[in-house]
């Protein structure tokens, strides 16, 4: 019932996840990440506990392969999980437990992995790996793009209705946190796509506000001089 990818930038540091699935608002349950440190999902018959555990893990010194095992091991029903996670060198790994639910599969590109269940085939998470090593621009692009192409390579094997972004920089705070909590009739993986799009220019100025609001621009809303 869910499809997500995990990466990072090589170039900038940035960590994020995607994802979308036909159950509402799967970004608050699902999708975790920390600056520095890396960016996990956990889906399925989802636990969220095991997201902040993973990371956990590895804010310790752990790699992407022990944050998945220690969450899997700490977990008391591995078998109906899948976890995924990226850590701070770009190593990766993922848990498919066999209770999974339908078609499962997962795959792995440089600097990402992408997963999912109930797909409507085993080539959903290939197509969003290959869209996101092909695609340019900064890690939010490409983590659309790679949404993007598992939707157009089947997607999951019903409609799905929530979407979420999620991406860190240098911050305690996210650098994007994007979400579709529920769409009826419309798609939440272009509806997220558009809301990057108007997101987008103005991430830059919103950590600036944060950091020295007299060097932040004006956007002109009300109040805003």
């Amino acid at each position: 019932m869910t499809f997500s990818i995990v990466a990072r930038c090589g170039e900038t540091g940035q960590f994020g996840v995607a994802i979308s699935s036909s159950s509402p608002a799967v970004a608050a349950r699902c999708v975790f990440a920390q600056a520095g440190i890396g960016a996990v999902s956990t889906q399925n018959v989802t636990n969220p506990a095991l997201g902040p555990r993973m990371l956990a893990e590895m804010k310790n010194g752990g790699n992407a392969e022990q944050a998945v095992s220690a969450a899997r091991d700490a977990d008391g029903f591995p078998d109906y999980r899948q976890l995924l996670a990226i850590d701070a060198n770009g190593r990766t790994a993922i848990h498919s437990g066999p209770k999974a639910l339908g078609i499962w599969t997962s795959a792995n590109g440089t600097d990402c992995v992408a997963a999912g269940n109930l797909l409507a085939n085993d080539q959903v998470p290939a197509a969003m790996v290959a869209a996101f090593e092909k695609t340019g621009g900064v890690l939010a692009d490409r983590l659309v793009a790679a949404m993007q192409a598992g939707l157009a390579s089947g997607g999951e094997a019903g409609p799905v209705h929530s979407a979420g972004l999620l991406v860190v920089d240098r911050q305690s705070w996210p650098y994007v946190e994007l979400r579709i909590d529920w769409l009826d009739g419309d798609c939440p993986i272009a509806a997220l796509g558009r809301a990057w799009e108007v997101y987008s220019p103005q991430a830059d100025a919103y950590v600036t506000r944060a950091q020295n609001p007299t060097d932040a621009p004006s956007y002109g809303v009300p109040g805003d001089e």
